[in-house]
């Protein structure tokens, strides 16, 4: 429905223009919301660097994109964002392959399912929409603060495809341990509402008050809802909840829901408005483009942003080791 009345009821269109001589990457960046944030990117003149678990989705959103323009910079990378070893071993050769990184925009994700767990025995919602790019993050945070040293550039931006159902987060998250986190009692909406939860605390108390503001760096690093879109994603209510309920949510989200490209809009706004840097909006979550979101108790609550990355540093320290992570000092 608000696809086709998007003229009408919003969200406002998001014209994307000029980044030439810019690099973007885009987990998720071959389907759905991710495609059309590559895709907009690509056709400004940024090199686009897309993530995903299958190539032949990479192979179709490059084709899909030169068609449009056959000079684009456009290339696809594997990785599964459920599994942290891999996780490292793509964004470190990304990191020192690269010349710079401008926009990393955090898309990938699993949309309310069934509870089960990743590669690393963790819950799946947790390990892919909010662990893995946390890592992808640390990995990336020497290219982002060199870019951000570079004469005569826009200070780099980080962008979480955040949630409005962060607000279905269970009343009892503390995030304190794999054992809270791994409870296949919990509902798969509540499981996905955690992880959204996650992403707007990592953005304003995690990698800005733990490590832009320490380190005085020129990044920014926001959150954004995109809405309700129509994407190969709303399918996974059908697995959430088996039954006529499964299948009555997703024709709901399907109707009422908005087009991949107008999903991408909070996205692109939060990543190119010059007003993000003008008025020092870091930190911030936007429900749409240019409106600022109204987060939950819970994601306003700087003790629980805390937790969250304490937690999140000693996950990761325990699957990979004490030195898996890069120092948050360094510049590649």
């Amino acid at each position: 429905m608000q696809s086709v009345l998007g003229k009408v009821i919003g969200p406002t269109k998001v014209e994307v223009h000029d980044l030439n001589g810019r690099v973007a990457l885009v987990t998720g960046g071959a389907l759905g919301i991710g495609f059309e944030v590559s895709r907009a990117f690509a056709l400004a003149g940024a090199r686009v660097i897309m993530v995903n678990r299958k190539e032949e989705q990479g192979d179709d959103a490059i084709n899909k994109i030169k068609s449009e323009k056959a000079d684009a910079q456009v290339e696809w990378k594997h990785c599964d964002m459920g599994n942290l070893a891999e996780v490292r071993e793509v964004f470190s050769k990304i990191r020192e392959s690269e010349e710079r990184l401008d926009l990393l925009i955090l898309s990938a994700g699993i949309n309310t399912n069934q509870y089960g767990e990743d590669a690393d025995g963790i819950d799946r919602h947790f390990g892919v929409n909010w662990l893995g790019h946390f890592y992808v993050c640390n990995q990336l945070w020497p290219l982002l603060r060199k870019t951000s040293k570079m004469p005569n550039t826009p200070a780099p931006r980080v962008i979480f495809e955040a949630s409005e159902v962060h607000r279905m987060a269970p009343s009892n998250v503390h995030f304190g341990s794999l054992e809270e986190l791994n409870n296949p009692d919990i509902d798969g909406t509540q499981l996905y509402a955690r992880t959204k939860l996650a992403m707007i605390l990592g953005a304003k108390y995690g990698l800005v008050k733990k490590v832009i503001e320490p380190n005085g760096d020129h990044i920014y690093a926001l959150s954004v809802h995109p809405g309700a879109v129509n994407t190969a994603m709303q399918q996974q209510w059908k697995d959430a909840y088996p039954g006529i309920t499964g299948k009555l949510l997703t024709a709901a989200m399907l109707f009422v829901g908005r087009n991949p490209e107008q999903g991408s809009y909070s996205a692109l706004w939060a990543a190119t408005a010059p007003e993000i840097e003008e008025k020092n909006m870091n930190g911030h979550y936007f429900n749409d483009p240019g409106t600022p979101g109204k987060e939950s108790s819970q994601a306003s609550d700087p003790n629980l942003g805390a937790a969250l990355w304490d937690l999140s540093t000693r996950l990761i320290k325990q699957k990979l080791g004490e030195d898996a992570l890069v120092d948050w000092n360094a510049t590649a």
